[in-house]
Order: structure tokens, then C-alpha cells, then sequence
């Protein structure tokens, strides 16, 4: 499938051709971490601590780069509080509650999906703090 390049900065989109831009964004909402922590901010602002105690297993390192990519892509925004301690809030752009819509399917389906797949399956999911069992389903992937 190709779409009309709307800005006029390509011929046009086309996420099987090798050399077209959507790739990075493909490769960047792809990411378990992104998709994940798009989803985290759908209920709304959240601080980096917030964030890193719902996104479990997910390190301070990886989820700082996270969200600097989606940031640098315009999903989401970064406001700093000018208070003592300092306070740094991310919340989602338009463009993020976007592509929240397409991954929080995705999301559904793994989590209503996973049994079905063999030699994902495998190890129980604790629920996250605040969160229903069926949606806190480890996906048995490697933490990056």
C-alpha cells in the first residue's frame, strides 16, 4: 500500500520500500518499550517514576532513550516544572493518542491471543499495580 506523501518532502509512503522514511517510524512504534509506554500515557501525564514502576521490567536507561525517540517524533511531549525538586511530566501529542489507537489493539490482541501461540505462553503474568490480570501479559522477550 502507498500513500500520497502530504507534505511534499517525498514522492511518496511506502513501508515495504527499503528506502522509505516510514521505516523509522515503523521501527520506532514496532518497539515493545514504545508501544508500551504509549500506552501507559493514554490515562494522561505521567512522571519518568510513574512511568518506570507501571512499565515493569523496563530499565532506566532504555525507558530514558524511549522516550526521547518518541519525543524526537512528536508522540510525546516533555514539560519541565520549574519547582524544587524539579518535575519533568510526558504526556502524548495528537499525533501520539494517534498511534495509541492501532497499538492499544495490538495490545488487546496479544494479551486475548497469547495462549494460543505456542512458546510464548510459558511463566505466569502478575497484574501491574493498578491493572487487571489479562492486561499485564509478559510477552517472553528479551529486555533490551
Amino acid at each position: 500500500m502507498t500513500a500520497q506523501c502530504l507534505t511534499g518532502r517525498h514522492n511518496d509512503h511506502d513501508v515495504y520500500a527499503a528506502q522509505c522514511p516510514c521505516r523509522g517510524m515503523l521501527d520506532l512504534l514496532a518497539n515493545k518499550w514504545s508501544a508500551l509506554a504509549i500506552g501507559a500515557l493514554e490515562g494522561g501525564p505521567r512522571r519518568f517514576g510513574e512511568l518506570q514502576r507501571h512499565l515493569q521490567g523496563v530499565s532506566p536507561k532504555v525507558l530514558t532513550q524511549t522516550l526521547r525517540r518518541l519525543e524526537d517524533s512528536d508522540l510525546v511531549t516533555r514539560t519541565i516544572y520549574p519547582v524544587v525538586p524539579l518535575h519533568v511530566e510526558y504526556d502524548l501529542t495528537d499525533l501520539g493518542r494517534s498511534a495509541a489507537v492501532p497499538l492499544g489493539l495490538l495490545r488487546s490482541w496479544v494479551e486475548e491471543h497469547l495462549d494460543s501461540v505456542d512458546g510464548l505462553a510459558s511463566g505466569g503474568c502478575e497484574p501491574a499495580a493498578g491493572r487487571s490480570a489479562g492486561a499485564a501479559v509478559s510477552l517472553g522477550l528479551q529486555s533490551e
